[in-house]
């Protein structure tokens, strides 16, 4: 929670607004590819990339 809470104030102070959908995009297709890992649906998945 400490980092996310760092990373909050950093976009504030420096106003870096940019970096907040990459960061974003970056975490659902993480947990996309998480959540899919083991189930049916992973090999459809793998074919969008």
């Amino acid at each position: 929670m400490e980092f996310i809470k760092e990373f909050t104030n950093f976009l504030m102070q420096r106003k870096k607004f940019w970096l907040l959908p990459i960061i974003v995009i970056l975490l659902l297709f993480g947990i996309l590819l998480i959540v899919t890992q083991n189930s049916v649906v992973a090999p459809f998945i793998y074919t969008l990339f």
